[in-house]
């Protein structure tokens, strides 16, 4: 495939930020206690689910490489941050600290193939690469639903 280039459009008033991807509109927003209006999830919520849509897109691709038998992936996703950072403090990272990826994996594989899975997922996606490259402490458990 080689060399992709991704592209998007915002356009933002206030605290809220439509964007178009493609055919797609995403809206996030903040809600009312930091001055948004709540018409979509924050920014960091958004990063979050943008590293799971990842996972399970890479996992569809690397399932069918492997041969594995993928029926679906159900994630939980925590990040856990300082605020401070994000409020200029500048000895805080303003960026998670960690991220928690929980998934339950539907197989009938074994625990052995969904590690096997996992490994080879996180090391293709590239939202998880970046996080990690940024020293995020990733704290991964998948495990057959």
């Amino acid at each position: 495939m080689g060399k992709m280039v991704e592209k998007i459009e915002t356009q933002a008033s206030g605290m809220k930020s439509v964007t178009q991807s493609g055919n797609h509109n995403i809206v996030i927003d903040e809600p009312p206690k930091m001055g948004g209006s709540d018409e979509g999830p924050n920014p960091l919520a958004t990063l979050l689910a943008s590293l799971a849509g990842c996972e399970n897109v890479i996992a569809n691709m690397v399932a069918q490489e492997m041969n594995f038998d993928l029926q679906g992936i159900d994630f939980r996703v925590t990040g856990e941050l300082d605020s401070d950072g994000m409020m200029g403090k500048s000895d805080v990272q303003p960026y998670f600290q960690t991220v928690i990826v929980e998934a339950d994996v539907h197989t009938t594989e074994s625990e052995t193939r969904v590690k096997d899975l996992q490994e080879t997922v996180d090391a293709r996606c590239p939202v998880f690469t970046a996080l990690e490259a940024a020293n995020i402490d990733m704290q991964v458990e998948w495990k057959k639903a």
